[in-house]
């Protein structure tokens, strides 16, 4: 059974999947992880969602506040064993509920061209593609997305 725990960045299976997510992206990007890496710091986010299967940390997601009506989700993986399952939709779900209940009006989100996992996962999760905003604007291997939060229920 699949338990999602509401918790913070200071969470000890939070830093441990990041670590992983963090080794992920570095062996399969290369010198375009160190870009996007100064914007994916973690220290101090409130709003983080950690996934557990049978006790087991296997996924987690983070939302943080972008703009006075927006949360911007960060920090999304599920580890491999894990993958399948619909743990990610869970992630994903769970953090809007939480904009949602913190009068958040939408969630935006960056995500690399070439993840094209996390590009389905967030096309079938009802975000859509906007222009690249912020820090994202001119890097070309990124793609954002935005979800109003009032079409979530």
């Amino acid at each position: 059974m699949i338990k999602i725990l509401r918790t913070d960045s200071e969470n000890t299976d939070f830093v441990k999947l990041i670590k992983s997510l963090d080794e992920h992206l570095a062996e399969k990007h290369g010198d375009d992880h160190l870009f996007y890496d100064q914007f994916n710091k973690v220290d101090q986010i409130k709003h983080v969602v950690v996934a557990y299967e049978n006790d087991e940390a296997i996924g987690c997601g983070a939302i943080k506040q972008y703009a006075p009506d927006t949360m911007e989700v960060k920090r999304m993986y599920t580890s491999p064993v894990a993958r399948g399952k619909g743990i990610a939709t869970n992630i994903l779900t769970e953090l809007e509920i939480w904009a949602t209940e913190l009068a958040y009006e939408k969630c935006i989100l960056e995500t690399e061209k070439r993840q094209v996992g996390a590009i389905e996962l967030y096309k079938k999760n009802g975000y859509q593609i906007i222009p690249n905003y912020g820090q994202y604007a001119e890097i070309e291997n990124s793609v954002c997305f935005e979800k109003e939060m009032i079409h979530i229920f």
